[in-house]
């Protein structure tokens, strides 16, 4: 028999782990169960885009528009910025890619605060640049003093995440202005905008009012989760235009379906119902970390659809007691993220924290959540 070698893969795959999706609830007997893994949008779609998407004229033998052209023409007049300065992509996920991919190498190094979005070392480790994972204060805001300390002369890319997820707290206007202010020009700076719309904190950064006067800052987004199109996969990037440019020459052609161009398109066409969507989930989350507060829990500023527990060892034993009870949540390792769902779901869940809590009591009131 003939032994044969495996094939020769990159070194630089052993440096990070695989991007892990959020798992699906357990089946419980007389139990309803509800996937809070995923901080997925759980309010039914708009009538308008399930409207667009039973619309017939899009045949499978034909490519989308390779460039997006109406839905492009619509993100600019929605957000007072011309088409040229967007570009569209499959998800958020992709554009983060395309994004490593024009910055960094083996050369480069890469920023980032942690724990944040999961993708944030997938994307920098494949391309082989040195990344530097700053760590989140206490209340789970990002370190900037530190994440500015630790810019060299050979970072290419800086990653924000405003709200962080998995966290919750968002940045605000004066901490994005001053770090933008320090970071060298020619630095790539992202901010992740996935759950901008659920925010309520005024002094949250506004990082469209700033894309003038710093041509090296990009806004990611996405409409997969105040849209609620998850499953359709787009999202999109406001930037200067030489970085629009650069994108184009990376991300993937044809990556967005017909339907799925039209269904953002419509969206957008309601985007006041979208934010009134939006706050609706922004009312029930905060709402749901009180609860959670009043039982005793120590929880940081929430300004996405979910919520953040900081269990630390204790997350899987969290994660077990919540699948038991047919709730899937997301289990980080430093903790446990929530996303907020229907009532029922949100209910059961209290009644898992408030037993869980009782039975670990070292868990209560060890920090206190930002006021920001």
């Amino acid at each position: 028999m003939v032994i044969r070698d495996s094939a020769r893969l990159r070194a630089e795959l052993q440096t990070f782990p695989p991007y892990v999706p959020g798992r699906a609830p357990e089946e419980v007997p007389g139990l309803t169960p509800y996937r809070l893994s995923s901080n997925e949008n759980h309010l039914d779609p708009l009538p308008a885009v399930l409207e667009a998407l039973a619309q017939p004229g899009d045949l499978p033998t034909r490519y989308p528009d390779d460039a997006a052209v109406a839905l492009r023409k619509r993100i600019g007049e929605v957000f007072g910025v011309s088409p040229d300065r967007t570009i569209v992509t499959a998800g958020a996920s992709e554009l983060l890619v395309a994004l490593t991919q024009i910055t960094s190498d083996n050369r480069t190094e890469a920023v980032y605060p942690w724990p944040s979005f999961e993708m944030y070392p997938q994307v920098t480790g494949l391309a082989g640049a040195k990344r530097h994972e700053v760590p989140l204060q206490a209340d789970g805001r990002h370190d900037l003093a530190a994440m500015i300390s630790a810019v060299t002369p050979a970072t290419g890319i800086v990653f924000l995440c405003s709200p962080n997820n998995p966290t919750g707290p968002v940045l605000t206007q004066d901490e994005l202005v001053g770090l933008l202010d320090a970071v060298p020009s020619h630095v790539l700076v992202v901010l992740d905008e996935a759950y901008w719309e659920f925010a309520t904190d005024p002094q949250a950064a506004r990082g469209i009012e700033l894309l003038d006067e710093h041509p090296n800052l990009v806004l990611a987004r996405t409409f997969s989760k105040a849209h609620g199109l998850a499953g359709l996969r787009v999202g999109y990037a406001i930037a200067h235009e030489d970085v629009i440019a650069g994108l184009l020459k990376a991300v993937i052609p044809f990556g967005v379906t017909q339907p799925s161009q039209r269904a953002a398109a419509v969206s957008l066409d309601h985007h006041d119902e979208v934010l009134a969507r939006a706050r609706e989930i922004a009312a029930v989350r905060d709402d749901f970390a009180a609860a959670l507060r009043d039982q005793g829990w120590t929880v940081p500023q929430a300004q996405g659809n979910f919520v953040w527990l900081p269990l630390g060892d204790l997350s899987d034993a969290f994660e077990l007691a919540a699948s038991r009870q047919a709730l899937a949540v997301r289990n980080l390792g430093a903790g446990v993220r929530i996303s907020v769902g229907p009532d029922e779901a949100l209910e059961r869940v209290l009644e898992l924290s408030r037993t869980f809590l009782a039975e670990h009591p070292r868990l209560q009131g060890e920090a206190r959540p930002s006021k920001h």
